[in-house]
């Protein structure tokens, strides 16, 4: 069982998510905590630029909604954070700053810009500081 759960979740996929916050259900220690997590991928400063005015805050408002209907839909009360930057650094590092003891992450069937890319669950297989249990 674990204390602190990290639940990484692409919104764009929706409903993906439910096996994993299945399996953080059944991980959790009685009186552990989970916290979701939606990184959204920074936009360089010359594409921002020619992007309409409040764009990106406005993308970053609707994730932060969509991801506390996730939230108050698990039964987990978890704590929902919406983050920027590249997704598997954003979640390794929030993960340690979090004390993650388990990061709980989907995974898609590898396609072939996978195998030589690597996926973003795969990035945080390979580097994270904690146990990771990946839903495939």
């Amino acid at each position: 069982m674990y204390k602190t759960i990290l639940v990484p979740l692409a919104l764009e996929h929706e409903g993906g998510w439910a096996p994993a916050i299945a399996a953080a259900k059944c991980l959790r220690d009685p009186d552990g905590r989970v916290e979701l997590l939606h990184v959204i991928d920074e936009v360089p400063g010359f594409i921002a630029a020619e992007l309409p005015p409040g764009i990106l805050e406005r993308s970053r408002s609707e994730a932060e909604a969509a991801l506390k209907r996730v939230a108050d839909a698990s039964g987990l009360s978890p704590k929902a954070t919406v983050l920027s930057g590249h997704p598997s650094r954003t979640i390794l590092d929030h993960a340690e700053a979090i004390g993650a003891d388990c990061i709980v992450i989907i995974s898609h069937r590898p396609g072939l810009e996978d195998y030589f890319l690597g996926s973003t669950a795969a990035r945080v297989v390979r580097h994270a500081p904690c146990s990771v249990h990946v839903i495939r």
